[in-house]
This record gives C-alpha cells, sequence and structure tokens, in this order.
C-alpha cells in the first residue's frame, strides 16, 4: 500500500528563498518532459537522497511523496510585496473590507485565482470570507456542476469540498486561505496601491 504524505503550503514575498533561512533544506526535484528539473518551490527538510551534481533531491516530489518524504512548498505571492510587517496584514485581515468591489469587472479580472471567473463571481455575489472560499471552490473543474444548486442553497460544504470522482479534492483550509489573499487585495485596491 501506498503512503500519501501531504505536502505544505507557506505562503511567502517573492523575495524569500528557502535556503537563506534554512541551509539544510534540500531542493525538491521533478521530472518534465522526460528531463530532470528543480520543483519550483518544493524543499525537504529529510534525509532524501541528493543527486550530487544537481544538489537537489535524487527521488522526484511525486516517487518521494509515495515513499513517505513530506515536501514544504514555499509559494511567492506578490501580494506580501506590499507589506513591510506581519502587524499590518493582521490589521486588513481583521477589517472588513469594502465587499462592493467584488461587483465590478475590472476588479474581479486583478484578483488571485478569480481574475478570469467573472461570470461564477457575478452570480455567487460573494459577501463574506465563507462565500468567497466557495466560490474558489465552484470555479474547480470537479465542481463546476454544483453552481446551480449552491446558488439555490441546496449544497453543504460538506459537499463543495468533498473529494470529486477523479480524487481531485479542494481543501477548505486552502480556500479559505486563498480567500484572505483576496480580502487584502480588495483592501490594497481600495487604497490604490493595486
Amino acid at each position: 500500500m501506498k503512503k500519501h504524505i501531504p505536502d505544505v503550503d507557506i505562503d511567502t514575498a517573492t523575495i524569500f528563498e528557502p535556503s537563506d533561512i534554512f541551509p539544510e533544506a534540500i531542493l525538491a526535484s521533478r521530472v518534465e518532459k522526460g528531463l530532470f528539473k528543480k520543483h519550483p518551490c518544493g524543499v525537504y527538510f529529510q534525509n532524501i537522497p541528493v543527486d550530487k551534481i544537481t544538489k537537489m533531491s535524487a527521488i522526484p516530489y511525486k516517487e518521494a511523496e509515495e515513499l513517505g518524504f513530506m515536501k514544504l512548498d514555499f509559494l511567492h505571492l506578490g501580494i506580501y510585496d506590499h507589506f513591510s510587517s506581519k502587524k499590518e496584514i493582521d490589521i486588513l485581515v481583521n477589517t472588513e473590507p469594502d465587499w462592493e468591489l467584488l461587483g465590478e469587472k475590472e476588479v474581479v479580472e486583478r484578483l488571485f485565482q478569480l481574475a478570469k471567473h467573472w461570470e461564477t463571481v457575478e452570480k455567487v455575489k460573494p459577501r463574506d470570507i465563507e462565500s468567497i472560499s466557495d466560490t474558489l471552490s465552484l470555479i474547480r473543474p470537479g465542481k463546476k456542476f454544483l453552481l446551480e444548486r449552491y446558488l439555490a442553497g441546496e449544497v453543504s460544504r460538506g459537499e463543495l469540498y468533498r473529494q470529486d470522482s477523479s480524487g481531485y479534492t479542494f481543501k477548505r483550509s486552502h480556500a479559505i486561505g486563498y480567500a484572505h489573499v483576496i480580502k487584502l487585495q480588495l483592501h490594497l485596491i481600495k487604497a490604490g496601491v493595486l
């Protein structure tokens, strides 16, 4: 039986490099079109075999996961480049934005994850973190079919975030995290920063 060890995603500013703080981190690798390449954002902190030439994991990340290695993904999000402290972010995360901005197509087309989904945003009319999270789930290919039932109030959050027939699931925790990023963007758009 294959082990399934999920990776951990950590959002960072675009200037963050894991090796600056964690010199012991081993870069994750992947195979693309038959070529061994660096994973765009993954690192390991375990004793995983290392390729002596590339200094990357000698085991591509998909196989490493099956073998029980846990990858940390440091995801660069440009939104964090606009803040100089965690306190600034905390203040805005705990302040309600102008949710009416989600009714403007030009604004939605600039938002993380939602940029190409104006039609869905227009129908759902999200006005809080939960409804933005739900919208983020509804734009996923395996959940689009639930939109009309969701609008009619016939879809539970359990159904919305349940694994689909292909085995894919969009985790509610990811949706809520992404919704907070969108909330920050709305504040910055209102302030004329974005």
